[in-house]
C-alpha cells in the first residue's frame, strides 16, 4: 500500500478533504469552460495555502473538491479564502455570462460541505481505537511480530 504521509517538523500527517460548493440559488451558471477555469482557480488558491487540489469535478450548479491539506490550517478560513478567491477570479474572467444569472457580485452560496476523507472506513479505525489495550490488540500485535520473523528452524540453519 502507498505512504501518502507528509511530515512537518513535529508533526506527519495525511489529511485529506472532500469539499462541495453550490452556486447561489443553485442557479445552473457552471459551463464546461467555468470549471475548467474554476479548477486552475482552485489549484493555484490550495497551492499558496500549502495544500494540493487532488481530484475536481462539477456539474452546472456545483464543485467537488478532494484537497490535501496542511495540518496547522484553519478549515473554515481555508474554505472562505477558496470560496472568495474563486469567485472573484470567475467573475472577472466570466463577467458577461455570469451577468444573465447574478444582478449583484454573488457566485457561491455561504453554505458548503466538507468531510475528511481516509484510505480506512470509520468502522475500521473505530474498531481499531476501541481494541487499544486490550488483549485481543495484543495477540494480534505479536502475531504480526511474529509473521516478520523467519521460523525458528530457518534461523537455527543460518
Amino acid at each position: 500500500m502507498e505512504n501518502n504521509n507528509k511530515s512537518s517538523s513535529h508533526a506527519v500527517f495525511n489529511i485529506k478533504l472532500h469539499i462541495v460548493f453550490v452556486t447561489k440559488y443553485r442557479r445552473k451558471t457552471l459551463t464546461p469552460e467555468l470549471l475548467d477555469y474554476l479548477k486552475i482557480a482552485f489549484t493555484e488558491t490550495l497551492e499558496a495555502w500549502r495544500c494540493k487540489l487532488i481530484e475536481f469535478g462539477g456539474e452546472a450548479d456545483h464543485v467537488h473538491l478532494l484537497v490535501d491539506i496542511h495540518p496547522a490550517l484553519d478549515i473554515s478560513i481555508l474554505i472562505n479564502n477558496l470560496k472568495t478567491a474563486s469567485a472573484r477570479k470567475a467573475r472577472n474572467r466570466f463577467e458577461a455570462h455570469l451577468a444573465q444569472f447574478y444582478y449583484k457580485p454573488l457566485f457561491w452560496h455561504r453554505a458548503y460541505f466538507v468531510g475528511s476523507v481516509g484510505g480506512a472506513t470509520l468502522e475500521t479505525v473505530r474498531a481499531y481505537v476501541n481494541a487499544q489495550g486490550t488483549m485481543e490488540h495484543a495477540r494480534k500485535s505479536d502475531a504480526k511480530k511474529l509473521k516478520s520473523k523467519p521460523p525458528a528452524f530457518i534461523q537455527q540453519q543460518e
